[in-house]
């Protein structure tokens, strides 16, 4: 048989797809988009650069290549089924439902495309709708771990915390390393098993890594969300001037710097999820944004800040003391804390079934006194609304002496 030529298409693509699975990225990226040079209409190659755009978080690159795929090809059920997964993942969902569907209907056995469905409804705060196809999902591949997770999720969200502890206990048992701990945390919010002292870093940041691109609207909007900008007027009741070094912990979008740059000379974010620190760089506020864990960071950076807030950040924290810790090492003297937490009645405190902890007051400033600070200000509100409920919160405000 006669060797294909340097630069025939077909080929190329072999060589790209065969990096792609070796985990080589960027060769695979070089060799993609050398076959779109010799072939431009070529979709499988436009769709696996989306593939690889959305493995590094890109989700424009992701929208646009696998929506070039669909628009050459647009019957074709994997690009339907990868465009629809882009879009869920940029936050369009309406949209990725409709396509996923589609793609639903050309190939029934796509578990897959039923699991990100699934995710998509619970992410439209539609859990009873994405029951059918997850369970679909879990039929089809009943020893995979993730259909089992996704399906105990929407369980939980559905009002069905006993059935949400089967579907978690099954993820266990078929899952690796990182997705146990993670189905292990589901279950102790349920009440099964002892309640860790914080939620996993992975679980964190991949919520918030999906919630990135509906974040502001939905937490503003249908959440009513309004704690940034009453942390910030405790701050400014409590005597805290401008002209700081402000740290924005748990910065998400960029939200609360909208809020605290009053205080500012210089702001700066922290946060596990890379897609909120990709939407608050949008907002120019910030001069530097930080890809970390708090506790871990915090002290690369000694008496560097003269204002840590965190606003809705340390409900992902049971034992606030490590943070504490962290937080005085990065406050320079005299500097200032400001931080927000889910009110409850447990001593310490206690995993609620919504997966965030919620912390007694008296013992946040007791843990916080030791610790070295000085309560300046305390206030309780409602930090905002959840499944019509509201979520009752306490703000405080401390001094470094």
């Amino acid at each position: 048989m006669p060797t294909p030529p340097r630069d025939d298409p077909m080929a190329l693509l072999r060589q790209a797809v065969a990096c792609h699975q070796r985990g080589e990225v960027a060769e695979a990226e070089r060799l993609y988009r050398r076959v779109l040079q010799r072939d431009p209409k070529r979709a499988d190659a436009h769709n696996l650069l989306g593939l690889l755009a959305r493995q590094r978080g890109d989700a424009a690159a992701a929208l646009r290549h696998t929506g070039q795929a669909l628009a050459l090809r647009p019957q074709e059920p994997i690009f339907l089924a990868s465009h629809g997964a882009a879009l869920a993942e940029a936050g369009q969902l309406p949209e990725a439902v409709r396509l996923l569907r589609l793609a639903i209907a050309a190939r029934p056995s796509d578990a897959v495309s039923l699991r990100n469905l699934g995710q998509a409804f619970c992410a439209l705060g539609d859990a009873a709708g994405a029951l059918a196809p997850l369970r679909q999902a879990v039929a089809l591949q009943p020893q995979a771990a993730e259909p089992w997770l996704a399906l105990a999720h929407a369980l939980r969200e559905a009002g069905d915390p006993a059935g949400a502890i089967q579907a978690a206990q099954q993820a266990l048992a078929q899952a690796d390393a990182a997705l146990a701990v993670q189905a292990r945390f589901l279950l102790a919010a349920l009440g099964q098993g002892a309640t860790p002292d914080r939620a996993p870093a992975e679980y964190v940041r991949d919520l918030f890594d999906q919630f990135a691109p509906r974040f502001d609207a939905e937490l503003t909007g249908r959440l009513d969300y309004r704690t940034p900008e009453a942390l910030a007027a405790l701050l400014c009741e409590a005597g805290v001037p401008g002209g700081l070094r402000v740290l924005d912990l748990g910065c998400g979008t960029g939200l609360s710097g909208v809020a605290l740059a009053r205080f500012a000379v210089r702001l700066e974010g922290l946060d596990l999820s890379p897609r909120m620190l990709a939407e608050a760089a949008k907002r120019n506020l910030y001069a530097a944004l930080h890809e970390a864990e708090l506790v871990a960071w915090l002290p690369s950076r000694p008496a560097g800040f003269d204002l840590v807030a965190a606003a809705d950040v340390l409900n992902y924290l049971g034992d606030l003391a490590p943070a504490f810790a962290a937080i005085n090492t990065a406050l320079a003297p005299g500097g200032w804390l400001g931080f927000s937490i889910e009110a409850g009645t447990t001593v310490p405190y206690a995993l609620g079934e919504a997966m965030r902890f919620r912390h007694h007051p008296d013992h946040v400033a007791s843990l916080a006194r030791a610790a070295g600070f000085t309560e300046a200000a305390r206030r309780e509100l409602v930090l905002r609304t959840e499944k019509g409920a509201p979520v009752a919160g306490v703000l405080f405000a401390f001094t470094r002496p």
